[in-house]
């Protein structure tokens, strides 16, 4: 069980991150929620306490598509908790038109990636000191099987030419990937596991923010092919809980199961390359750990 634990998921005032919490929270976690919009998060809160008895859920707004919001979360977490078991990096989007972060970085490229890299980077401390005390932490990074279509094209890292929406998300979630391949080498031995996921195809509010044509166009195609967002969460709940898991880190999981992610996933001079530009735009000084 996950009694005494804490975790953290962005993205959980809807959907999978929603679903992720309550089962965790069911499980006898202290749950954290982050999400951009203080409304929902309230209500996020108090309908899981109602569901599951456990007084332990709180939350942090933090619009995570900003990088100093995104430093911020983790300032607040640090100053209110002593140890994180598992943080779920679950928050993302797709725009249908490009559009520019508060930070002047392509919207998509900020919440679904450098949010992740950024969040991770500044909790890793009290990550290492979990795993050191109690014997692990983990790290879950939620991605999609849309990265099997992605390609980084670092010459136009913030899309500023011919932007597709559909391209652009799945180039980001297959940054996700190197993403997660890059930091379980550099967390060998230290007993913070990190994985990423396949979620499935999943009835949630993804594309609602797109215009009108294309919000019908997902809503048909979720009709007949979606899974539930109870269904959609379940490899991330396992992942964050299951003792079968632990000690397993640098993988790609699909319906509970370790899967090959797409071929770029694993070139390394590609993942070495969207370290050193992610650290670049988060502002993050080579000599810190991460």
């Amino acid at each position: 069980m996950m009694q005494n634990k804490v975790v953290i998921v962005t993205g959980a005032t809807n959907g999978i991150g929603e679903f992720t919490a309550k089962a965790l929270a069911t499980k006898g976690a202290t749950v954290v929620l982050v999400s951009r919009n203080q409304a929902r998060l309230n209500t996020s809160i108090e309908k899981i306490k109602s569901a599951t008895g456990n007084e332990n859920i709180s939350g942090i707004q933090a619009d995570l598509s900003v990088m100093a919001q995104v430093r911020q979360a983790a300032e607040t977490f640090l100053a209110q908790y002593s140890r994180l078991d598992v943080l779920v990096n679950n928050a993302g989007a797709i725009f249908e038109n490009r559009q520019e972060s508060a930070d002047n970085y392509e919207m998509t490229l900020a919440l679904n990636h450098l949010n992740y890299f950024l969040l991770t980077h500044d909790l890793l401390p009290i990550l290492q000191q979990t795993a050191n005390t109690y014997g692990e932490a983990r790290i879950l990074n939620v991605s999609s099987g849309a990265h099997y279509r992605g390609k980084i094209d670092f010459q136009d890292f913030q899309a500023m030419h011919d932007y597709n929406s559909f391209r652009r998300y799945s180039e980001t979630k297959l940054m996700n990937i190197l993403f997660t391949y890059a930091l379980a080498k550099r967390l060998q031995g230290t007993g913070v596991s990190v994985n990423t996921l396949h979620p499935g195809f999943v009835d949630t509010g993804f594309g609602n923010n797109m215009s009108f044509i294309w919000r019908n166009i997902i809503k048909v195609m979720k009709s007949f092919m979606a899974k539930t967002p109870q269904d959609g969460a379940e490899t991330s709940i396992y992942l964050a809980s299951s003792p079968e898991v632990r000690g397993i880190t640098g993988k790609y999981w699909d319906d509970k199961k370790q899967k090959r992610s797409s071929s770029r996933s694993y070139d390394e001079a590609s993942q070495e390359k969207l370290w050193q530009r992610s650290t670049e735009l988060t502002g993050i000084q080579t000599s810190e750990p991460v």
